[in-house]
């Protein structure tokens, strides 16, 4: 009987992880996880900036706000080419990936129409926000001086109470598109872009043969030129008809009606998140990597969040609450040491721990664990099917993600509002990534001694089984 109900647990897991298998390998959820891999280094790169332009330079130059303007240029240009532009870099990449990943000879070409259909769903007349000046130049003497005044001097009859703060303009993009508010669009943009594409590109019909002696970058040209046509052309016919007879946009549309509620789902308290990457480490546990879950269906949504937080942080807005879950709390507070917070494990390896393999191998496994890289954790430990330690290796992210989230509601530590590297070290991390609030740096430490507690029992039931069965082995070879 116990061995039927163990066969049946057997079987369960098989197929959970084969159904959890297809989904991390459905190719649109892969294309979606390989591009966000790719640009993850620029959105790196633009939260250092924002932490240098907003922490480090007021450190020294605080009374002097000229210059502090003046070296401020630096991260503000390299937050405008990374960030303020994420969204129109990434729908160019997830065409790349795409066609990588159903083997299309024509990669840069999709590279192409995915950033072409992307930006043609943007509005044509964007609100813009009016300075503080206004510079008009004489409509008849090109040669006469520009005149300069200030947007309340401007002789418009309005009601009281009233004032001007914006115009209606055009041959302008709006940051809000092509930056975070944007980076849904670009998914779904890119994504059908480069679908009809290829399957376009397939059809013998639309392809121009030059013939023998043709340069491959020209015959590769022709080759997609009406594929690329149609595409386009699609995509200007749907922006054509939305602004018609809706006056919107299909960027503006996803915004407000996929992607703000996704990100609402994400952030109604924890549970999503914890719900996402329980399975996800279970799913480790089993062997195939967390990311096979978490990374298709949770960090594409999260890593939105965190972006949105950079920008505010930027410019010196307060993080809404909605975005207090977000990428970063489950990278620096979730997964230190790696996936299931293995740092407190080795630790406890090397205070407690009497077996001389798992010395061993904490001995080999602790300095990519401090950078937060576990695998020889997992596979060499082991965890992967070891009942006692995929207890806690599950229980206890888990536990941070929800501790952590709590403790930013009640303002006991600080939102994040940088993305940094996955594989900086605990601590170092907890301050980066809150803009240097020393609290978080001391929660995480928390959090460490709290793991290892969690862990200890766990580790010593693990060790017992390992000997309980080596005594058996032993028995049977004599």
């Amino acid at each position: 009987m116990a061995e039927e109900k163990e066969e049946q647990g057997a079987t369960f897991l098989d197929k959970f992880a084969e159904v959890s298998a297809k989904i991390g390998n459905q190719i649109h959820l892969r294309t979606l996880r390989d591009a966000f891999a790719t640009v993850m280094p620029l959105y790196i790169l633009a939260g250092i900036a924002v932490l240098i332009n907003n922490v480090v330079f007021p450190l020294f130059w605080a009374k002097d706000s000229v210059e502090l303007a003046n070296v401020q240029v630096w991260g503000s240009a390299v937050t405008l080419g990374t960030l303020n532009f994420a969204a129109v870099i990434l729908a160019g990449v997830i065409g790349y990936c795409f066609a990588k990943n159903k083997r299309f000879d024509n990669p840069i070409a999709c590279v192409v129409v995915g950033i072409s259909s992307f930006v043609i769903m943007m509005p044509q007349a964007i609100t813009a926000t009016l300075g503080d000046y206004l510079v008009a130049t004489n409509a008849t003497d090109k040669l006469a001086d520009s005149v300069k005044f200030a947007v309340a001097d401007l002789g418009v009859t309005m009601p009281d109470g009233y004032a001007m703060t914006g115009a209606t303009v055009t041959g302008a993009f709006s940051t809000s598109f092509t930056g975070a508010n944007g980076l849904f669009g670009a998914i779904i943009v890119g994504l059908l872009t480069t679908t009809i594409f290829i399957k376009l590109s397939q059809n013998e019909h639309l392809k121009v043969n030059l013939g023998p002696g043709i340069p491959p970058a020209v015959a590769d040209s022709f080759n997609v030129m009406f594929p690329m046509l149609l595409t386009l052309s699609f995509w200007g016919l749907i922006a054509a008809l939305l602004s018609g007879l809706f006056a919107t946009d299909l960027l503006t549309l996803i915004a407000t009606g996929i992607a703000a509620p996704l990100k609402g789902l994400m952030n109604a308290g924890p549970w999503a998140v914890i719900i996402i990457y329980t399975f996800a480490n279970l799913l480790f546990c089993l062997g195939i990597h967390q990311s096979t879950i978490s990374g298709v269906l949770a960090e594409p949504i999260l890593t939105m969040l965190i972006v949105d937080n950079m920008a505010t942080f930027a410019a010196g807005q307060p993080i809404p609450q909605d975005h207090y879950m977000n990428m970063q709390i489950v990278n620096s507070f979730a997964l230190i040491g790696g996936s299931g917070c293995t740092l407190a494990l080795l630790l406890d390896t090397f205070i407690f721990s009497k077996s001389k393999s798992s010395r061993e191998v904490a001995k080999l496994a602790i300095l990519p664990g401090l950078f937060n890289i576990n695998e020889p954790v997992i596979y060499g430990y082991p965890i992967v099917y070891n009942l006692p330690l995929m207890i806690p290796f599950v229980l206890v992210p888990d536990l941070c993600i929800g501790l952590t989230y709590g403790l930013t509601c009640a303002g006991v530590i600080a939102p994040c509002v940088v993305q940094v590297p996955w594989t900086t070290p605990a601590v170092l991390s907890a301050l980066l990534a809150t803009g240097m609030d020393w609290r978080a740096a001391v929660w995480q430490v928390i959090e460490i001694a709290g793991a290892m507690a969690i862990y200890l029992p766990f580790m010593r039931v693990s060790e017992r089984a390992q000997a309980k069965q080596a005594e058996l082995a032993s028995e049977k070879a004599e």
